[in-house]
Formats: C-alpha cells, sequence, structure tokens
C-alpha cells in the first residue's frame, strides 16, 4: 500500500511539473521545432491547425503529447529532413501523436519518413501519412509497443520496393487498428517484423491504381492476428501474394479481394499447425498457402454478392452466401467491430450464426 501510495505522489508531482505549449501564428511558439528544443518530460504540445513547411524536429523527450487542435495541422518537408531521416525523429519514449498530417519526406537515402521512431513506445492516433518515402519507421527495440489507430497512410514509398506505407522494426508488439492504407508504391501496404503483430478493423487496398507489393508482409517469426479487415490487390499489384506471413497466424473474419487476376491470396510459411485461417471471403482468383493450417468457415468465391465490389463496398447483400455461413471464433479473435470508412469503427451486430468476412449483413 505505502508504494503505490508513493507512486501516486510521484505522478501527481510529475503531472503538477508539467506544462502544456500552444503553437501557432501569434503565439509565444509559431514552430512546433521551437518546442521540440525547449520540452521537458511529461509535457503536451497543443499545434494549431495550418501549414508547418520545412518545419522538421527531433524531439528527444519521453512521455509527450504532440497533437493537433482546432483542425488537422500540416508538417510539409519541403525538401528538409531533420538528422537526414525524417519530418519528426522521436527519440524519446512513451511518445503519443495525435491529429497530425505529414509529408513530403525525402532523403538522400531513399528512406525518408513522416515519423522515424528511435526511442521506446509510440502512439499514433488520428493522423495522415501521405507522399513520403515512407509513413513511419522504427528501429529495432525488443521492448517496443507500437499503437496506430484511426489514421490513414497513402502514396508512401520512394518506389523501389524498399519503402512502404508503413515499415515496422523487431519491436515486441504492433497494432494497427482502424485505420485506412492504400496505394502504396511498388512497397508494401504494412510491413511488420514485430515479436506480435495485431492487425484489425482496417481498410488496406491497392483501389485501382495502387502498384503495391504485399498488403501485409510478416517476415519474421512471432504471432499475428489478422482479424477483421478489408483487403484489396488491385490489378497494377507489383506482387502476386497479398498476404504473406512466417508468424503463428491467426486470419479471422477478413474479406479478401484479389483484381490482380491471379496469385496468392495467403502465403503462409510459418509453423501451420498453430495457425487458424476462419471465416474469411476470399473473392476473385487466386490459391491458399494454407502449410497445412487449420482452415474452416472459409467462403472462396467470385460471387459473393457485395453491396459494391467495384466501388469497395464490401459490405453483404441479403443474397450473399456469407450471410449465416460462419463458424463461431475462438474468444482470443473476437469480432466485436467493423471498419467503417473513413479511418473508423463501428459496433458489428449479428443476428442468427456469424457472417463470414469483414461485415455482417
Amino acid at each position: 500500500m505505502t508504494r503505490i501510495l508513493s507512486l501516486l505522489i510521484l505522478l501527481a508531482a510529475a503531472q503538477a511539473n508539467s506544462a502544456v505549449y500552444l503553437v501557432g501564428k501569434g503565439m509565444q511558439y509559431e514552430r512546433p521545432s521551437e518546442v521540440a528544443a525547449v520540452a521537458k518530460d511529461g509535457d503536451t504540445i497543443e499545434i494549431e491547425a495550418a501549414d508547418y513547411k520545412g518545419d522538421v524536429a527531433v524531439w528527444t523527450q519521453n512521455n509527450l503529447v504532440i497533437r493537433g487542435v482546432g483542425g488537422r495541422p500540416h508538417i510539409i518537408a519541403n525538401g528538409v529532413a531533420a538528422e537526414e531521416k525524417a519530418i519528426w525523429v522521436v527519440k524519446g519514449d512513451n511518445t503519443i501523436v495525435e491529429n497530425i498530417e505529414f509529408s513530403g519526406a525525402s532523403v538522400a537515402d531513399q528512406n525518408g519518413a513522416g515519423i522515424r521512431l528511435e526511442g521506446t513506445n509510440l502512439t499514433v492516433r488520428r493522423c495522415y501519412f501521405h507522399d513520403n518515402e515512407n509513413g513511419i519507421l522504427t528501429g529495432t527495440n525488443p521492448h517496443s509497443k507500437i499503437l496506430v489507430e484511426y489514421s490513414e497512410f497513402a502514396n508512401n514509398g520512394y518506389g523501389d520496393g524498399y519503402s512502404h506505407n508503413m515499415y515496422i522494426g523487431r519491436v515486441a508488439k504492433f497494432t494497427l487498428q482502424f485505420s485506412y492504407v492504400h496505394h502504396a508504391r511498388v512497397g508494401h501496404q504494412v510491413k511488420s517484423r514485430a515479436e506480435e503483430n495485431v492487425i484489425r478493423f482496417n481498410r488496406i487496398m491497392d483501389e485501382r491504381t495502387g502498384t503495391s507489393s504485399y498488403i501485409i508482409d510478416l517476415p519474421n517469426p512471432g504471432k499475428a492476428h489478422i482479424v477483421g479487415n478489408e483487403l484489396q490487390q488491385g490489378p497494377q499489384a507489383e506482387n502476386w501474394a497479398m498476404v504473406r506471413s512466417v508468424q503463428d497466424l491467426i486470419l479471422v473474419n477478413n474479406t479478401l479481394v484479389n483484381d490482380r487476376g491471379s496469385g496468392v491470396f495467403v502465403s503462409l510459411s510459418g509453423p501451420g499447425d498453430a495457425s487458424v485461417l476462419q471465416n474469411n471471403i476470399f473473392a476473385g482468383r487466386g490459391e491458399i498457402e494454407s502449410n497445412g493450417a487449420t482452415m474452416r468457415g472459409n467462403l472462396m468465391s467470385d460471387d459473393i454478392a457485395f453491396v459494391d465490389r467495384r466501388g469497395y463496398d464490401y459490405r453483404l447483400t441479403a443474397s450473399s452466401a456469407a450471410v449465416d455461413s460462419g463458424t463461431m471464433p475462438d474468444p482470443t479473435a473476437q469480432v466485436l467491430w467493423e471498419y467503417a470508412h473513413v479511418a473508423n469503427r463501428k459496433e458489428r451486430e449479428e443476428q442468427g450464426p456469424i457472417d463470414v468476412g469483414a461485415h455482417s449483413y
């Protein structure tokens, strides 16, 4: 009890000593980089919505909250990069970034990022990354956990196949949820080397003009839950496979649509006896390389009766064979939500047996 009380006192003292910085035209600090030079651990930075061109920064403090207010501020690289790495290089631990737009990151080694994480633990919420060489790029940190939610990633990638909409390094855990990830340039929509990956209730697509490689690439051993996502490979996709995993994979209630004409929906090279593919829609032409994984309740057909397949509306109609045809998933893969466009969520409602795919009728 004494230890808990001491921790509460320390927390209260830290909060009492923290500051809130307001950034914007006519304020004491007009650019985010000015605050990056003076902020202390635990501070909050609120950035007024405006365009901040060429204003790059290195954040070294711990426990920062950096958020946009009054709209979404837009940080535009404009040919400049912090440490020749990114628009923002985050070296501190436990950083939260909310409601910020990042674009234009470009560096000499063609690996410029909207955010480059070098610290431990990062939360990104309601942000927009577009037209960078990488949206988010993280290094190796076995203690780090990354959460990205309610965010959009578009048109990131240099075009060489080595830079991506997001590239998560070897961290402890990566969670991506309620987000819209699309039109990666040749690279992957989502690439993660995390030991544990949780990718749920997102829309991850090439649509008509995207040229991505894998939709999801998990090239390192570990475990992954991919649940309730809309996943689509476009006709101009660079790769033959949509989802590649060497991890123990739980793939439940996703809608996978292959508009490439042929290929592989899932290429699983991890231990098949630890993997489950359940209640997924596989629409279009393609194969499943399951490596002996448990398969149940899936539906493979090029005629699913979506609301509007050409318009990427993969909700079910009453005549769809996916209605009431699923099997109950394991409690660890509960399907409580659905993706709601753009970059949001809605509660999933079932009437009768569970439906197959990312949406219930």
